[in-house]
């Protein structure tokens, strides 16, 4: 996305969340179903408070500082990256042209047009697009996704990636990360899952964002101010505890003897009430009536059982998502430690993965 594309070489996987930068490197394995990739190296490093504020980086200096030492802890000499923004700092527009077009002459009439559809003046942004297919309405028109966002958005996360020694190859959006890592554990499964409609809960620390796949592509996109930071909080509050140690016991479990029926099993509940909400609003502003499967992302899914609760509360089937299943490992990984941190690791992998598009 952002015209910063460029395929076929492997690059490292940023997420830069509201509190920790998420880092994967990916080779390709043999080819094979059971071994399409594998994983070279992965780090999870914490960020400094209201360095991200509101899915946006205020401090590119401490979020590169904080990229630089996750590169230094993985051992990777890998030099390229790709980050994305938040969806909420993105403008998206599927457009009709013209099949017969080149891309040049689909970027100049783009160009052109863009006005139209962005709300900001031209030179404030960066825009990309990607050509979706042939369009069901008129087989000699292609859709394209038109793609933009306030050029100091972009800046930030290249800046950020500067600082530690990096250099941006892509920049993409979340959704589309997400959708990427996504397609990924759909079609390594023999159901037919990729031809039905998944919702992804994807549960970070200040938000939910609950996207919704049909066919393998995202066609919904809501995010709800709700997280983990929240369960972080009352066990602050009930425990009187500093926040890095709140935050490390619910990691081990071992934060209280009433603390599951006290403080975990109501999160547990406001965590279903907040994904059947969204659900709600999705199905009153499509014409869907139905999802076939949830899968639970972020940190927060790590969560033991909370993915029979939600099945419990919703009556659809649930999954923790795990994108390293169907991978194999480079020896010097921490298979316990990865698996710890699988959930939250989705658009890091949708990111490593445009490498190889």
């Amino acid at each position: 996305m952002f015209g910063l594309i460029r395929k076929n070489k492997a690059m490292l996987g940023i997420d830069i969340s509201a509190t920790a930068v998420k880092l994967i490197e990916l080779s390709q394995g043999s080819g094979s179903t059971t071994d399409l990739y594998r994983v070279e190296s992965f780090a999870v490093e914490q960020l400094p408070s209201n360095a991200v504020v509101e899915q946006k980086i205020v401090d590119a200096d401490a979020v590169g500082e904080c990229i630089q030492r996750a590169v230094q802890r993985c051992g990777t000499k890998t030099k390229r990256a790709a980050v994305a923004v938040s969806g909420s700092a993105v403008i998206t527009k599927v457009i009709s042209m013209s099949a017969g077009l080149t891309d040049a002459e689909m970027e100049n009439q783009i160009q052109l047009e863009a006005d139209q559809y962005i709300p900001y003046p031209l030179e404030e942004v960066n825009m990309d697009f990607d050509v979706l297919g042939t369009s069901q309405a008129n087989p000699d028109m292609v859709d394209v996704l038109l793609a933009a966002s306030r050029r100091e958005n972009v800046d930030d996360h290249v800046s950020a990636l500067e600082v530690a020694g990096l250099t941006a190859a892509v920049v993409d959006v979340e959704a589309y990360a997400m959708e990427n890592a996504c397609s990924l554990i759909l079609g390594n499964r023999g159901e037919g899952l990729a031809e039905r409609t998944v919702a992804v809960a994807d549960v970070g620390a200040a938000t939910t964002t609950l996207h919704v796949l049909h066919e393998g592509q995202v066609v919904y996109t809501r995010e709800q101010n709700f997280g983990g930071q929240q369960l972080i909080d009352e066990v602050q509050r009930r425990y009187s505890l500093p926040r890095e140690e709140a935050a490390q016991k619910i990691v081990d479990g071992d934060v209280a003897e009433d603390y599951d029926t006290e403080v975990l099993s109501p999160f547990k509940e406001a965590l279903a009430q907040q994904i059947t909400r969204a659900l709600q609003f999705f199905y009153s502003g499509s014409t869907f009536s139905r999802v076939d499967q949830v899968i639970l992302a972020g940190g927060t899914a790590g969560i033991l059982k909370i993915d029979e609760l939600v099945e419990d509360r919703l009556g659809l089937p649930t999954t923790v998502a795990n994108p390293f299943a169907q991978m194999s490992l480079s020896p010097r990984i921490n298979a316990k430690e990865l698996l710890r941190c699988a959930p939250g690791m989705m658009v890091a992998v949708g990111l490593a993965l445009r490498g190889f598009d």
